[in-house]
């Protein structure tokens, strides 16, 4: 397994709108690994594919206090969202250190493949309900900090282009 580098916020990439897997075989094995591995090492609860450059329809959650229960979805599809909604405080591994309040449904189901290739449903509701909702945007081409203000998506955007010019001058 290998850790790979996280896109940041602004990159174009993140805004690429992933494509479905047409096989789970060992490539996607292996792809799926080093998700979980980089995610883990991140301190994310959440990774989708499109973050760590690779557009396809590949999601790897661990929402547990153990960090010891990973979900993996393949060609995730919600198939049922609450019309109850709820705003939490998101953050994003592409967006490090930015944290704003973002509306979801408090429930949903999904349908996708697990890491060895069978169909699965997941209801989920809570933490784990926002976090595949987020992932899915991902999937989607969709950063959280489009559902903020042009006010403070700009201003999230100037920090973290700042951010990246004094790493590259470091």
């Amino acid at each position: 397994m290998a850790l790979l580098p996280i896109l940041c916020y602004p990159d174009p990439r993140l805004h690429t709108v992933a494509k479905p897997v047409r096989a789970v075989d060992a490539r996607v094995a292996a792809l799926v690994g080093d998700m979980l591995e980089t995610m883990y090492d991140a301190n994310g609860i959440g990774l989708a594919a499109t973050q760590v450059d690779v557009h396809e329809r590949v999601v790897v959650i661990d929402v547990s206090e153990e960090r010891n229960a990973p979900l993996v979805l393949i060609n995730p599809e919600i198939t049922w969202a609450s019309p109850e909604k709820q705003v939490n405080d998101e953050g994003c591994l592409s967006v490090p250190g930015v944290y704003d309040g973002v509306e979801r449904s408090s429930a949903v189901k999904v349908q996708a493949l697990d890491r060895d290739g069978n169909s699965r449903i997941i209801e989920a509701e809570g933490l784990l309900a926002v976090c595949i909702q987020h992932e899915m945007d991902h999937l989607l081409g969709k950063v959280f900090v489009e559902y903020l203000s042009p006010l403070k998506r700009n201003r999230i955007k100037a920090k973290m282009l700042k951010a990246r010019r004094e790493t590259e001058r470091a």
